[in-house]
């Protein structure tokens, strides 16, 4: 593949260097030249020096034959810029770090899906270090997909139902469960879901609070 980095600080650097390892061809973009300089003295040629939010700078690091382009700076403006640039120009993918969990939604209004922000990244970490939290986001996909776990509680409308009985969103799937004591299993329709298991589901973003109500209740922990 080729890959295009935007933003040559820690992240774009180390970024680069592993795309390399796996024998990609990869060019970082940074606008700071003595910075361009350092990650030439580690990475060769594999740098160019310019700002990646100008279509000029892109179309001479031979953005239209690009695989991927992932805009890793510290700005979420400047990453928003050049994966729209990217996008006019027929990149097919684009990858997104967001800084400010905030923006997100801002980035999926504009058609980049594929987002990366690595305070959700520790949010969620220590999400799943918590037992008694009942919805943990683990991974977005492409297309607007979403990967989250939820725990089932006792007062879940959904325990003691198979799954075929629960009326879950369109497109929503429930990939694999988690016994309370551990044991992962593959589910079918005849499943019983039970208080206590994980479930790991593939579902649409906008979806997620639909399912929550389905699979944990809308009431749940509230005062009554």
């Amino acid at each position: 593949m080729y890959i295009l980095v935007a933003g040559g600080g820690k992240v774009g650097f180390h970024l680069a260097q592993e795309l390399l390892d796996d024998n990609n061809e990869v060019l970082v973009i940074e606008r700071d030249p003595a910075r361009a300089a350092q990650i030439a003295e580690e990475l060769g040629d594999a740098v160019t020096t310019g700002d990646g939010c100008e279509a000029t700078t892109l179309d001479a690091a031979g953005v239209a034959r690009a695989d991927l382009v992932a805009a890793v700076t510290g700005d979420d403006e400047d990453n928003l810029v050049v994966c729209e640039i990217a996008r006019r120009r027929g990149v097919p993918r684009t990858i997104a770090r967001i800084n400010n969990p905030k923006n997100e939604l801002l980035f999926k209004r504009r058609g980049i899906e594929t987002t990366i922000s690595a305070t959700e990244a520790v949010l969620a970490q220590i999400e799943q270090e918590l037992p008694m939290h009942e919805m943990i986001p683990l991974m977005q996909l492409h297309s607007g997909l979403e990967i989250v776990e939820m725990k089932i509680p006792s007062t879940s409308p959904a325990a003691g139902r198979s799954i075929r009985e629960v009326l879950l969103p369109p497109e929503s799937l429930i990939c694999l469960i988690v016994d309370p004591a551990g044991m992962p299993r593959l589910p079918g329709g005849d499943t019983r879901l039970n208080p206590g298991d994980a479930l790991v589901i593939v579902t649409r973003n906008e979806s997620v609070p639909m399912l929550r109500e389905a699979l944990i209740g809308s009431t749940h922990g509230l005062d009554t």
